[in-house]
């Protein structure tokens, strides 16, 4: 099993990075979209080897969490290594944990975009598992005001990504805001 992977990035795609390591391609399936990859660098990946009868296909994470994640959200039925990847690449681990703390898939599914059934079996399923679920993906997560997210819902409904929306939005003060106010800081902030 291949767990980790330290290498030179030769080629970024939509959901993969080729990683050299002397002078072996690794093809890798990996959310390129939340990060911030350039070719010629440096990554470490921590990664997860799926083996199916006729292939071998490697995924990796920048951070453990999101690695343990992955591995949790595996063990859902119906989510594969590549459906895993994709909900990945809409939600971080602290907005799934925060989701199946608060048990509300619709919560899940607003801020994310997955897909209102898949959104509810993942909060059901990572509601079961709070007591275990390892100290890496269990950190503090953060409190949205219902201002917060409808903020969130206005920059997703202008064009702009789920990710880069609520980042945006949990780094300004919410006291006395309104959502028109934080959407307008907002878009100075991201432009």
């Amino acid at each position: 099993m291949i767990r980790s992977l330290t290498g030179t990035i030769d080629d970024i795609g939509e959901n993969w990075l080729v990683v050299s390591v002397h002078g072996v391609g690794y093809l890798v399936g990996c959310p390129t979209l939340q990060n911030h990859f350039t070719e010629g660098s440096t990554v470490t990946l921590h990664t997860y080897l799926a083996v199916r009868e006729t292939v071998l296909d490697l995924y990796g994470f920048p951070e453990k969490s999101e690695l343990a994640m992955f591995e949790l959200l595996l063990n859902i039925p119906k989510v594969g290594p590549k459906s895993a990847l994709q909900i990945l690449t809409l939600a971080t681990p602290t907005l799934l944990v925060e989701a199946a703390q608060k048990n509300d898939g619709v919560y899940l599914h607003k801020l994310s975009g997955i897909g209102k059934k898949t959104a509810e079996n993942i909060v059901q399923y990572l509601h079961s598992k709070l007591d275990h679920l390892p100290t890496s993906v269990s950190a503090p997560v953060d409190h949205l005001s219902a201002i917060q997210t409808d903020a969130i819902d206005v920059l997703v409904s202008l064009g702009y990504d789920m990710t880069t929306a609520r980042e945006t939005i949990l780094d300004m003060v919410t006291e006395d805001s309104t959502v028109n106010s934080l959407v307008t800081q907002a878009l100075k902030q991201i432009k």
